[in-house]
């Protein structure tokens, strides 16, 4: 997906990391998600709940969006152009509706519910997304993942993987990155991370280990969910920092809900992160932009997308100025 703001955010994201292990139940940090419109009156509108002024990153996931369920008959679906990525990858896992993608490594894919679709744009990449004719809902999470320095300009690649579900009692989990519940992803990445949709049945308790060195963040999509002794309610994000052993998880809902749990280990890199590019530099931005607007082989050309690309955004006026996580507590 595109960060199609008109005012991209502007941020270097980094974290310092500790060794310090918490005692007793896992602090946990809520953070609300904020409404971004992606295009016209018709268009998407996510809520984003990576990057904010509290939190950039949780390990390398640098970017979050949760949309839908909309209906493709009031909103127009989703029908992103060609638009370019550097120095990620991206993340796409659907809860209802179907999305057809394209990129310039000549990938012509699907994805659909309880499937991911991961795309690496290092040096360069540029792909489309735009939900078919068969869709009737739109609903899912677009996800970023900033790839290390000596990654960065990893080449262009792209990954689709179908999870078996694994069930246990109160839950149904799909783990699309990482390892939990005993069950292994084969979707390689750059740094140790962890992505998985936990369903949770009305009003059970689930405890699952945790790796303490990740740091955790879990999103709801529906229902309220309590994190150790933390209520987190639709679209929020709750944020746990490294050192817990385990997750404790209540739907405490008289129906099903759903959530996904990222991870990963701290990101200890500076970044710099403005629309869909991610850098080192302010010049590392520049460039990116100059390449895309100037056609350039960096990105490469789509075949079969019937219409035009998205232009970038203008380039504020001034050097673009870092933002970090807080210090950990």
């Amino acid at each position: 997906m595109s960060n199609v703001e008109a005012e991209p955010a502007v941020m270097r994201c980094g974290s310092p990391v500790d060794d310090v292990r918490p005692a007793g139940p896992p602090r946990v940090d809520v953070l609300p998600a904020r409404d971004v419109p992606l295009g016209g009156p018709r268009s998407m509108t996510v809520r984003r709940t990576l990057p904010q002024r509290d939190r950039t990153l949780i390990g390398a996931w640098c970017f979050a969006d949760h949309y839908g369920p909309d209906e493709v008959v009031d909103r127009g679906g989703m029908a992103l152009p060609p638009h370019p990525h550097t120095g990620l990858q991206t993340v796409t896992w659907l809860f209802g509706g179907e999305v057809e993608h394209r990129d310039t490594l000549g990938t012509h894919a699907f994805v659909r519910p309880g499937e991911i679709n991961l795309m690496t744009g290092g040096y360069g990449i540029a792909h489309s997304e735009v939900s078919t004719p068969r869709t009737t809902v739109v609903h899912g999470v677009q996800l970023w993942v900033a790839l290390p320095e000596e990654h960065r300009n990893a080449e262009r690649d792209f990954q689709h993987y179908v999870p078996e579900p694994v069930r246990m009692e109160g839950a149904e989990i799909r783990v699309f990155l990482g390892s939990l519940a005993g069950d292994v992803s084969p979707v390689r990445t750059f740094t140790p991370l962890l992505g998985a949709e936990i369903i949770l049945e009305p009003r059970m308790t689930v405890a699952l280990s945790m790796d303490t060195d990740f740091e955790h963040g879990l999103l709801v999509d529906s229902g309220d969910v309590r994190v150790a002794d933390t209520l987190l309610h639709r679209a929020e994000l709750g944020y746990v920092p490294p050192g817990a052993d385990a997750l404790t998880l209540t739907n405490e809902s008289d129906g099903p809900a759903r959530t996904i749990l990222l991870g990963g280990t701290p990101f200890e890199e500076e970044i710099v992160m403005w629309w869909n590019f991610i850098g080192r530099s302010h010049e590392d931005i520049v460039k990116a932009r100059e390449d895309w607007e100037a056609s350039s082989d960096r990105f490469g050309t789509i075949e079969g997308f019937p219409g035009g690309r998205l232009p970038a955004p203008t380039l504020p006026n001034a050097t673009i100025r870092p933002r970090r996580n807080p210090p950990r507590r």
